[in-house]
């Protein structure tokens, strides 16, 4: 690449001109999410799986399309079994909305008798509307499961195609390859090999080591929830190490839901700080012991450019943008880090004292 045409431009010229592309990029993410949203997820999926693919090609001699279903089943089985164990979880948990109504309303009372009772404050006004809002609430459940039936039918369609993408991008994945060699001009092939492999390399590790993260704070959570003797121990077990992959924000997240369905469940305040000393003290030895053994030692991202990504992740694609921008950081930075024109932003994403690089 010819650094010396970029740096002839002035810099009140390169500035502008880097924030307007940083913005029509932004724009056209937000308009492309319902296709680029499915094919990152898959192409993450794909490099996940890549391995299997190829050794049931070199060692048992598949064909590339049964080599990529079978590899695209064995990940569909185990998404299957999560979200099983996640729904039958659920459904228990609707069943006693009721009783965490309930609860919640007699909170509320008590609560708001001992504000009366202490600062001599007159909240009958603030009662009748909390019991006319859940009277709303309640009547309008048609309406709320119709949301649900959407909702779920687009994430049908959205694993759906999910899966398709997973699938040609594992079948077509050399043609890719030679395609992005082509386009990327003569004698920088080395250059694009480089990228390519670092980018497997540093996603399949970082997804692994998430998966195990994942599965070891769950189980954590879920055998200390059970000696609590707290209800629905494994669907919040779940919740903690599932909302876990979603650096900082996921925690809090966590701790709150975790803290209000065993309030609501008629548990005692001691049993609750129980589920709050629980979940504080497995994301403390998490973070700092498991996740840099784990997880840390495959994505260097400061912790600055963490934080903003998940923001801006969730505010272009939601939830989805949110578990998917440290992927794209680490993607991001292996690139920056290997083109002259691009070091500083990736010196600005990485760790460390790059003032001495």
């Amino acid at each position: 690449m010819d650094n010396t045409k970029i740096s002839a431009y002035p810099v009140w010229f390169k500035v502008p001109m880097v924030l307007l592309g940083i913005l029509i990029t932004g724009y056209l993410i937000l308009l492309g999410k319902e296709l680029l949203a499915p094919m990152i997820i898959a192409m993450l999926l794909a490099i996940l799986v890549l391995p299997l693919t190829s050794f049931l090609e070199r060692k048992l001699k598949f064909p590339g399309g049964a080599a990529s279903f079978t590899a695209l089943f064995v990940l569909i089985a185990g998404l299957f079994l999560l979200f099983y164990l996640l729904g039958s979880q659920l459904s228990n948990l609707a069943q006693d909305w009721p009783m965490f109504k309930e609860q919640l309303l007699h909170t509320y009372e008590g609560v708001r008798d001992w504000i009366s009772a202490t600062f001599h404050i007159n909240l009958n006004n603030d009662s009748d509307y909390v019991h006319k809002a859940t009277e709303r609430l309640l009547s309008s459940s048609s309406a709320v499961l119709g949301t649900t039936v959407v909702s779920v039918s687009s994430l049908f369609i959205f694993l759906v195609f999910t899966a398709i993408y997973t699938f040609f991008l594992l079948f077509y994945r050399k043609r890719i390859v030679t395609f992005i060699l082509a386009v990327s001009g003569a004698g920088n092939e080395l250059l694009v090999h480089e990228i390519l492999e670092k980018v497997q390399y540093i996603i399949r590790k970082y997804l692994s080591g998430l998966l195990l993260e994942m599965a070891i704070v769950s189980l954590s959570c879920c055998l200390a929830f059970l000696a609590l003797g707290i209800k629905y121990a494994i669907l919040l077990g779940l919740i903690v190490g599932i909302f876990n992959i979603i650096p900082y924000i996921g925690f809090i997240t966590a701790l709150l839901l975790s803290c209000l369905v065993t309030f609501s469940t008629g548990a005692s305040v001691a049993t609750v700080g129980g589920v709050a000393a629980v979940i504080i003290i497995v994301h403390l030895i998490d973070s700092n012991f498991l996740f840099p053994v784990v997880v840390g030692s495959k994505v260097r991202i400061n912790a600055l450019a963490t934080i903003v990504g998940v923001i801006i992740g969730q505010m272009l694609w939601g939830i989805s943008g949110m578990f998917l921008s440290l992927p794209v950081i680490a993607i991001l930075k292996i690139i920056f880090d290997r083109i002259d024109a691009l070091k500083p932003w990736g010196q600005l994403l990485g760790e460390g004292d790059t003032a001495k690089q």
